[in-house]
């Protein structure tokens, strides 16, 4: 009895061993099949340019003239120096944006006054373009020396990333912006994942002092999402956190979805106030450009 026990057990052993073996088999090779599709995942990209006239803060912004320049231009031709973007056009809702676009030669998709938000206007316009493509690249029209690098950078991220249907960029908050509600702060994972933003000085330590050593990030207002996410997005209901921070992006993130996040050298120059454009107009004349 014992010596047909014991192989009955030694029998069973080996049945669960291959059975492992041969599932974690299985899952390498479709690790392997996927990870090939993946050399060409998400190939076709979109940068949009999402521009509202009506502002509570600084009403007709994008028109805004930055040295001779209506903002929205300024935007779009730094956006245009990206490598990564096979199309880029201008979604709005306002026919006069719409007229100074043509102008100066950017393609424009005319969307309508509902969409809440930056990335409703971007699906909006996606649906209408003829052309499909995997990833759209969410650009703030308030960022006029938006480096193009950065455009790249968040794009190649996603591409990297198939568990992500988000990706955006962070660079290091300075000192003067700890409690800005306007500068975005943002927590991530060791692995590069976004963990949560939040208008307030995050993380938040238990003496209520700033931590001069501590390396808090600042969100770039720049993000790039898979088109499939995107065309889901707006059918998802508005969540608490998301309501309360009034950030689009806590919705993603509340509903358990995954975001790749960068870290980039790079200063904020968001126009946020009428008072941010003079600060602007001084530095493109520091660094020479017109």
């Amino acid at each position: 009895m014992s010596v047909c026990s014991s192989s009955s057990s030694t029998g069973k052993a080996w049945i669960v061993h291959s059975i492992l073996a041969g599932t974690a088999i299985a899952v390498a090779i479709g690790a392997h099949a996927y990870l090939g599709r993946a050399r060409k995942f998400r190939t076709r990209v979109v940068g949009i340019i999402p521009a509202r006239y009506a502002s509570s803060r600084f009403e007709g912004k994008p028109l805004v003239h930055i040295l001779g320049k209506p903002m929205i231009q300024r935007t779009w031709e730094r956006s245009k120096l990206a490598t990564t973007l096979n199309h880029l056009v201008v979604a709005t809702d306002d026919e006069k944006i719409a007229e100074c676009c043509r102008g100066f030669g950017a393609d424009v998709i005319m969307t309508s006054e509902s969409c809440q938000n930056g990335t409703e206007r971007c699906n909006e316009a996606l649906e209408k373009l003829e052309k499909k493509y995997d990833i759209v690249v969410n650009i703030q029209g308030d960022e006029p020396l938006i480096e193009p690098e950065i455009i790249d950078g968040i794009v190649k991220a996603l591409q990297a990333a198939p568990d992500a249907v988000f990706s955006t960029a962070v660079t290091s908050l300075k000192p003067e912006d700890d409690f800005d509600p306007n500068r975005v702060k943002c927590v991530v994972d060791n692995r590069g994942y976004a963990i949560y933003f939040s208008r307030g000085l995050i993380p938040f330590n238990k003496s209520a002092k700033v931590n001069p050593q501590f390396p808090y990030m600042l969100h770039l207002g720049i993000q790039s999402y898979d088109s499939k996410f995107l065309q889901i997005y707006p059918k998802l209901q508005p969540t608490p956190l998301q309501l309360e921070e009034d950030l689009e992006q806590l919705k993603v993130l509340e509903n358990g979805y995954k975001m790749k996040v960068i870290k980039v050298e790079h200063e904020a120059h968001g126009v946020d106030t009428p008072e941010d454009v003079e600060k602007i107009e001084s530095l493109m004349r520091e660094r020479n450009l017109s």
